[in-house]
């Protein structure tokens, strides 16, 4: 029996893949598999791939026809994985020796649907070490508990699939999965549910994750329309939270997140191709109008008076009807 699933999407990679492969084999197991999705690669890595396939003890290497971004990627690895429990790699990041065992005897000993961990985030020759906004390490709690409250940095906003380790009872009951399609905030709708409709989870003190921050090619860098999806990612948010029992409690949290993320993107509008940047203005005026505006008001009211006056300014910019639509 496969006690844990490793799925790791890849996507023009050719420059980090070896290392990731390699931090992978620090880590194998005999009930370890590592499912490697290649996303349609044009570059090295389908080869640097295939090759792991047969050198990599555990390893399943799946091949995308299309280029289905990294959300879609996931799903094609949670589809095909057959483990107790699942994790998430990405393709450019790396892990320490032995970190997978240690993971995996945190959520066996603590027995939740999953467990979240800290990570060190590598930018250039820089190192830093990036903690789980939630207090309690080593003790089960309820998921919900732990997205408020509205005005702070809480456990949906820590929004990193690979920082952590679930059950697979999480598939079964239809909450794993990623939306589709989505070329960013993927994560995003992702932590929300799983906070929303998991039953148990915990936070662990324990490093072991390399994430590569300041990539090239990462849609985080790079300036064009696939950085808009952020819209249609937080629109489900706030839509399933507003259908959701608690609704009139949590929907300020998503709001306020949802607000300052277009903050975020004005800010650093200068980075976006001139037609982007157009596009982002209009669809993120429209999205503003589509917010419940009781509690716009409330979490606007809440800002600070930078990113408030911003977001007030671009909530009476016209729009044509097109956008609107």
């Amino acid at each position: 029996m496969v006690k844990l699933s490793v799925i790791v999407p890849f996507y023009n990679v050719q420059q980090y893949a070896p290392d990731t492969l390699k931090s992978l084999r620090a880590n194998a197991r005999e009930d370890f598999e590592f499912i490697l999705v290649d996303d349609c690669s044009r570059d090295e890595t389908p080869d640097i791939l295939a090759r792991a396939e047969r050198e990599l003890p555990g390893a399943v290497h799946v091949r995308h026809e299309q280029n289905g971004g990294l959300a879609t990627a996931r799903n094609t690895g949670i589809d095909a994985a057959r483990g107790e429990y699942l994790t998430f790699l990405d393709g450019d990041d790396w892990l320490a020796p032995g970190y997978y065992e240690q993971l995996l005897a945190s959520i066996e000993d603590l027995g939740c649907d999953f467990v979240r961990t800290d990570h060190v985030q590598c930018t250039a020759r820089a190192r830093s070490i990036h903690r789980v906004p939630h207090g309690r390490r080593g003790v089960v709690l309820n998921p919900r508990d732990a997205i408020l409250p509205a005005d702070r940095s809480t456990s949906v906003d820590y929004a990193y699939a690979w920082a952590g380790i679930y059950h697979r009872r999480l598939v079964e009951r239809g909450v794993l999965h990623f939306t589709d399609g989505l070329r960013t905030a993927e994560d995003r709708p992702w932590i929300w549910k799983l906070h929303r409709e998991a039953e148990s989870f915990a936070t662990v003190g324990l490093l072991g994750v390399f994430y590569r921050r300041g990539v090239a090619s990462s849609l985080t860098q790079i300036g064009d329309v696939r950085q808009l999806d952020f819209i249609r990612a937080f629109d489900q948010v706030v839509r399933e939270t507003a259908e959701d029992r608690d609704a009139d409690k949590l929907l300020p949290k998503a709001v306020r997140t949802y607000c300052a993320i277009i903050s975020h993107h004005l800010g650093s509008i200068e980075r976006f191709e001139p037609p982007v940047a157009r596009k982002l203005k209009s669809m993120s005026a429209v999205a503003l109008r589509r917010m419940p505006q009781d509690v716009l008001d409330d979490a606007l009211d809440s800002m600070d008076v930078q990113r408030a006056t911003r977001l007030r300014r671009l909530r009476r910019r016209p729009v044509s009807a097109g956008v609107a639509a």
